[in-house]
């Protein structure tokens, strides 16, 4: 499960001080800066405004599909670049363009029920996969030698699931920690708000607060200590940190539990579709911000992508001529594959140019639908972008869901992305962020992921995060820019110039690989291009490339057929 709150950093205690010594004080915005004229690993943006404007080019709007957790619609820097359907009258209750959503303004939910609820919490899809085949799989006697293709594949994908359910005693002394240094956060925490006579602070107005008590002091000492240790960014509110935690710790403990305890199924309770019948698609509802913490995720990497550019406030995003549509799609826990075939098909006949897709899974038992809609975005000439994943994992021997790999098909998907999180050294000591996927075949290019400022809900709030998840939207970001600037280019086409057109740093800067302490590597190892996104270098090679014409295959509009109770499919690695 990629997490979509905070990414924490358990930094061992040795280690401690000496990774604070490291940190440098990061712009906001550096992501978007230039390595030779600001000497931070950014996308030069700036160059490549200025080369546009050089040469007299001006854009047109591209519909970009954030497939996420939800947005602030209300939110000053982002009100402004939403996507709007120009077929629907909102507030009417009458589904006035015909495509089975009703009153679908911005986009929509499938995480909502009829009734206006929404789904807030999901179990891991390990946990769905295990309880569900549990009754057919869990038995003494099996006879897998007259076992059918498609029973066998169930039955290795229960296997697996039951596997990777036995917890290791490394990962429940990680819960351990984490739930102690909470507990000591709240103790401080309780401590600071007396004394600082207010609720909710940033480690910023902690670092200048003078306390004048030992009792004060040991908790500023402390909350700090805390914070740091786990790799909470500076900026981010006492109310926001103590709630991720909390989410956190009751997440994994449920995980924990999970093997003996069948999770509480939600969906059911809320959404009350037929899950396993792709043709019942017409569920959910209009309301794509969701709770308002759930909508944090979804919000931060829109502005990233599009927050309205040069309007004095806030933020800006990568892409100045963009209109964000949202599909909630992505719960506290695993997404379902349904809902995220869906919403793959509703960007598609809706216009988008370029998906977002900030999340992942390890297990993904109906990655045939998905990989039909992949395959359907493939022939509508729409481009999908992807986060890797924050598990340090190598994805050459780990697999991440969704990925580009169409089975039905034996190939690999055209217009597929897959982004790792790039850092700075002077940020924190390593061009790769430390909590990366990485892989030499299956991700193909970095791009800043670490101390990332934009948006958060609440009409006019902004904050950091760090994740994959915030390095795919500058990828979208950049592939929009192209795609709104050079509209006849494909979207194999913008792929490909991405690609080569990322910035490839010398041998001497300093690359930690993921999940080790201090090993280090090439970065040019750590994905496949070898290099971060820049987009400067990607505008210069759009305007010298000549667009080749793209012809639709012919493809059905409709979901294709899909059996009920659908088996697992597998993926092939490169």
């Amino acid at each position: 499960m990629m997490h979509r709150g905070i990414v924490l950093t358990i930094v061992a205690l040795p280690l401690f001080f000496h990774q604070l010594a490291a940190q440098t004080e990061a712009p906001r915005g550096w992501h978007l800066l230039d390595v030779t004229q600001d000497s931070f690993y950014g996308i030069s943006l700036n160059q490549a405004y200025r080369f546009l404007k050089q040469k007299n080019k001006s854009p047109k709007p591209v519909i970009v599909a954030v497939l996420d957790s939800g947005i602030d619609t209300t939110h000053e820097d982002l009100k402004q670049v939403l996507w709007r359907n120009p077929k629907e009258i909102p507030g009417n209750g009458i589904d006035d363009d015909g495509n089975g959503y009703v009153d679908d303004i911005y986009g929509w939910n499938f995480l909502g029920g009829k009734d206006g609820r929404d789904v807030c919490k999901a179990s891991d899809e390990r946990a769905r996969i295990y309880h569900r085949l549990k009754t057919k799989f869990g038995g003494a006697s099996l006879d897998t030698v007259n076992m059918n293709g498609r029973e066998r594949n169930e039955y290795h994908l229960y296997k697996k699931a039951a596997n990777e359910l036995s917890f290791s005693s490394d990962e429940q002394v990680e819960l351990l920690f984490v739930e102690v240094t909470a507990k000591a956060l709240k103790r401080h925490d309780k401590v600071l708000r007396k004394e600082l006579g207010k609720d909710e602070f940033t480690c910023e107005t902690l670092e200048k607060f003078q306390p004048q008590t030992r009792q004060a002091k040991e908790a500023k000492f402390g909350y700090l200590t805390c914070i740091k240790m786990i790799g909470v960014e500076p900026d981010e509110t006492n109310l926001n940190t103590i709630s991720d935690l909390d989410e956190y710790v009751e997440g994994k403990k449920k995980a924990f539990e999970s093997r003996d305890m069948p999770p509480f199924d939600y969906r059911a309770d809320i959404v009350k579709d037929n899950y396993f019948d792709l043709s019942d698609r017409y569920y959910g509802n209009n309301d794509v911000m969701g709770p308002m913490m759930s909508a944090k995720h979804g919000t931060h990497v829109a502005g990233l992508i599009g927050a309205q550019r040069n309007n004095g406030i806030g933020i800006d995003g990568v892409a100045d001529d963009v209109k964000i549509m949202m599909l909630r799609v992505v719960p506290d826990g695993d997404e379902y594959d349904k809902d995220v075939a869906l919403a793959i098909r509703y960007a598609v006949d809706n216009g988008a140019k370029v998906i977002n897709m900030s999340f992942g899974k390890s297990f993904s038992p109906e990655k045939n639908w998905v990989d039909s809609a992949v395959r359907y975005a493939e022939q509508h000439d729409v481009l999908i972008v992807h986060a890797s994943g924050n598990e340090s994992n190598d994805l050459d021997q780990k697999e991440n869901y969704p990925n580009p790999w169409l089975q039905q098909w034996n190939t690999y998907a055209s217009n597929f992305i897959t982004v790792g999180a790039s850092s700075d050294p002077k940020i924190a000591g390593s061009l790769c962020a430390d909590f990366s996927n990485y892989g030499k075949e299956n991700v193909d290019v970095f791009a800043p992921g670490v101390r990332m400022y934009s948006t958060f809900p609440g009409g006019n709030q902004y904050g950091n995060l760090k994740g994959t998840s915030m390095a795919a939207p500058v990828v979208s970001g950049i592939a929009a820019l192209i795609r709104s600037y050079y509209p006849d280019l494909s979207a194999v086409q913008v792929k490909k110039i991405i690609e080569q057109t990322a910035y490839r740093p010398d041998g001497n800067v300093p690359s930690v690989k993921p999940g080790t302490k201090n090993e280090e590597v090439p970065f040019t190892i750590l994905s496949k291009t070898g290099g971060i996104v820049n987009a400067y270098r990607a505008v210069l090679s759009a305007d010298t490339t000549k667009a080749v014409l793209f012809t639709k295959e012919p493809v059905k509009t409709s979901s294709p057929a899909i059996a009920k109770n659908s088996s697992a499919t597998t993926t092939k690695s490169k």
